[in-house]
């Protein structure tokens, strides 16, 4: 029986990005659901329950922080690990994050996108 793949969910308003993560992501086997902006990523979150979310913090509606304290505070979503990747490189950020929930904090200027796929390929193999 074929092992059943991953779903990985993008929270990202920037396109160019998304789309990036997007491609990358589906051809290291997983299968990717988008959202652009926060509100739409807790609905998305909320309905398709998935493996991962890739989180940019940034974001309109409601940003990653506050998309961070929803989930952790829903029991069907609490357990989701989120990898938090921003343009926001200060530490209270990055601390704030990872207060929050986050598994992992990545500023998007300093890892390349094959180093995150290999983050996110390891956090699903737990």
């Amino acid at each position: 029986m074929a092992k059943k793949k991953k779903t990985i969910l993008i929270v990202e308003d920037d396109r160019y990005l998304t789309k990036a993560y997007s491609i990358k992501i589906k051809n290291a086997g997983f299968n990717v659901l988008l959202a652009d902006n926060g509100l739409d990523g807790l609905l998305v979150a909320k309905e398709k329950k998935p493996d991962l979310i890739v989180l940019d913090l940034l974001l309109p509606k409601v940003d990653g922080f506050e998309f961070l304290k929803r989930i952790k505070a829903d029991e069907e979503m609490k357990n989701i690990p989120v990898l938090t990747i921003s343009v926001l490189g200060q530490k209270n950020d990055q601390q704030k994050a990872i207060d929050l929930g986050a598994e992992a904090y990545f500023i998007k200027t300093e890892y390349k996108l094959g180093e995150i796929i290999d983050k996110i390929k390891g956090y699903l193999d737990k």
